[in-house]
Order: C-alpha cells, then sequence, then structure tokens
C-alpha cells in the first residue's frame, strides 16, 4: 500500500464511505486498463458507494425484522394452495398497500402456507427498504402483557407496533385470549389503524374472532372495523402441506 492510498483510505473512513475504500484498489486497476477517464472513474467509486450501503441497509432491515425464516414469493407452491390468485399476490407484492397504510390478511386452515406468505412479503418489503417487524399473536401479547404490568405499555408500543411501516403478525386465532389480552390487541390496531399497514395469518372466519377476543363481539367488531376498513384479504383452503409431506 502506498502512501497516497492510505492517505485515500484514511479520508474515505474520515467521510464514512466504506465501500470506496473498500474498492478502491481494484477500480484503478480497472480504470488504468480500460483507459477509464476522471468523471467516470469517480463514478463507478460513487456506484460501488450506492450499492454497498444498499446492500448493507437491506441485510440490516432483514436482521431487524425477526423472521423466522426465509420466505420468497418465488417459492411458494400455487398449485397446491387452493384459492389464492397469483395476479391478488403479485399486486401486494408491489407493496402499495404499505404506502397507503392498508393491511393484509390471510386466512385458511393450518399448513396452506399464509406464513410462508406473510414472511415473503415482509421480506420483499424489508428489501425495498420498509422497516419491517415479523412476531407472533402469542409472542406479541407476551411482550405486551408484560410492559403493561411494569408500567411501560406507552413505550413498548412505540418501540414495537408504531415503529414499524410494516408489522406481520402471525397465528391470531390458535391460542383464545383473556379480556386484558384483547383489550392490548385492539390496541395494537387502533394504533396501526391508517398510519401504518399490518399484515396477519388467522385459522379462524372472521365471524369466529370473537372466541379468541374473550368471547367479547363488541371489542370483535370494533376491532375487524378497523382491521378491515382498508384491508386486502386473501383466502386460502387446502390440506396442510406439512401433513401431506408427511405422508
Amino acid at each position: 500500500m502506498n502512501l497516497q492510498h492510505e492517505r485515500l483510505i484514511g479520508l474515505c473512513e474520515s467521510l464514512n464511505l466504506p465501500f470506496i475504500a473498500q474498492g478502491d484498489a481494484g477500480a484503478a486497476q480497472e480504470a488504468a486498463r480500460s483507459q477509464t477517464g476522471d468523471s467516470d472513474f469517480l463514478e463507478a467509486l460513487l456506484k460501488a458507494e450506492v450499492a454497498g450501503r444498499q446492500i448493507r441497509k437491506q441485510s440490516l432491515l432483514t436482521r431487524l425484522a425477526g423472521f423466522p425464516a426465509i420466505k420468497t414469493l418465488d417459492e411458494f407452491d400455487y398449485g397446491f394452495a387452493a384459492g389464492v390468485k397469483n395476479s391478488q399476490i403479485d399486486e401486494l407484492a408491489g407493496l402499495g398497500f404499505v404506502e397507503r397504510q392498508e393491511n393484509v390478511v390471510l386466512v385458511g386452515p393450518s399448513g396452506v402456507g399464509k406464513t410462508h406468505l406473510a414472511i415473503a412479503l415482509g421480506y420483499r418489503a424489508a428489501q425495498t427498504g420498509i422497516k419491517t417487524r415479523f412476531t407472533t399473536a402469542a409472542d406479541l401479547l407476551l411482550t405486551l402483557s408484560v410492559a403493561h404490568a411494569q408500567n411501560q405499555l406507552k413505550a413498548v408500543m412505540q418501540r414495537a407496533i408504531t415503529a414499524y411501516r410494516l408489522l406481520v403478525i402471525d397465528e391470531i386465532g390458535y391460542l383464545p385470549m383473556n379480556r386484558e389480552q384483547a383489550n392490548l390487541f385492539f390496541q395494537v390496531i387502533a394504533a396501526r389503524y391508517e398510519k401504518g399497514s399490518l399484515i396477519v395469518t388467522s385459522n379462524l372466519p372472521f365471524g369466529q374472532w370473537d372466541a379468541t377476543f374473550a368471547q367479547d363481539a363488541t371489542l370483535t367488531a370494533a376491532l375487524l372495523d378497523r382491521f378491515l376498513h382498508h384491508a386486502h384479504i386473501v383466502p386460502m383452503a387446502g390440506e396442510s402441506y406439512r401433513l401431506k409431506h408427511q405422508r
């Protein structure tokens, strides 16, 4: 490493340009080989910096999202999941629903691919720079119940609920809630109404959601009114993919 290169590395560090620092030597050699002009050389370095930052941001947002696994839309088996329209999923994949603060609800029995689609849409959002968070309904309610007991609910709601442009909540309906949990979940829906997007999965049709929310028909109706006001409903049917694969 010559002295000039050392000075360039120092300047890049001072200006927080790590990817230019990493690629400077290789870019200089390529520029010399192809006799690239100074402006083209500078443009190539700046493009490398932008690309490197984009990859770093995607990686960071994906880690922050907390996906249990990475699933993509390309991997989804449309031939297995009955009722899922390619055109509807393609439209959702454009992420316009996030820009419009709309919701997505994936409804169907266990094992038909609801979680796969929820993760895949969340992953697509994170890859485009949208701050996303994935959680199960059980984990979310545990977090909120502990925060409520410790008188920290407002802070946790700001940190874990409203801080994300897209919140993915998996497995609503698998476990019944008590009245306090149902009220806490209502607060989540109310806090994000027309302010941020939700993707939720549920094994229950809407007419049975009150069985989950402490048998409180009034609260359930108010919750669904807010949640479904701006919502894309994706009905799914079929046999469990996991059971079919096992057999």
